[in-house]
């Protein structure tokens, strides 16, 4: 079959928001990495929570406030873009963060270069900031896309 005899061609998955607003919405959770790696919050504290809960709901709500197409893609797309700020937030203030004395590989693996121990350690680091990215992504873009199924359903039904 040719192409050009198809009139509607295959659409491509899209978030359902401008590609400026994924990036918007994935820097809102980006300050925590900074006063964090600063120590300037610390874990287990109010203001940490606030940093760590308050921007993904605001992700969850924007997608059901503009009633975005698929928000669990929409919101996928956000987590992997906060997960690459956050890679790279984790990075840049590596040796703040840890105070001079970053991480260094034990057992057999003790014996190596001080290079091949940061490039060992910073690459997992840098892996794990864009799964934890992803996830948190993935986790309120099922939120978001359970939340959306409701409140349309509720919109649908007819009133008595």
């Amino acid at each position: 079959m040719n192409p050009a005899d198809n009139p509607t061609p295959p659409r491509r998955k899209r978030p359902g928001l401008p590609f400026l607003a994924v990036v918007l919405l994935a820097l809102l959770a980006a300050p925590r990495v900074v006063l964090h790696d600063l120590g300037i919050i610390q874990e287990g504290t109010l203001v940490n929570a606030v940093f760590v809960f308050v921007p993904p709901l605001v992700w969850i709500a924007v997608v059901l406030w503009r009633r975005v197409p698929n928000p669990f893609l929409t919101l996928l797309v956000v987590g992997v873009v906060y997960g690459l700020f956050l890679m790279v937030g984790h990075q840049i203030l590596w040796t703040t963060a840890w105070d001079g004395d970053p991480p260094t590989l034990g057992g057999n693996l003790s014996e190596l270069p001080p290079v091949a121990h940061a490039m060992v350690t910073r690459g997992f680091a840098a892996l794990s900031s864009v799964v934890t990215g992803t996830l948190v992504g993935a986790v309120c873009g099922l939120l978001a896309w359970g939340a959306s199924r409701v409140i349309h359903r509720r919109r649908r039904a007819p009133t008595a």
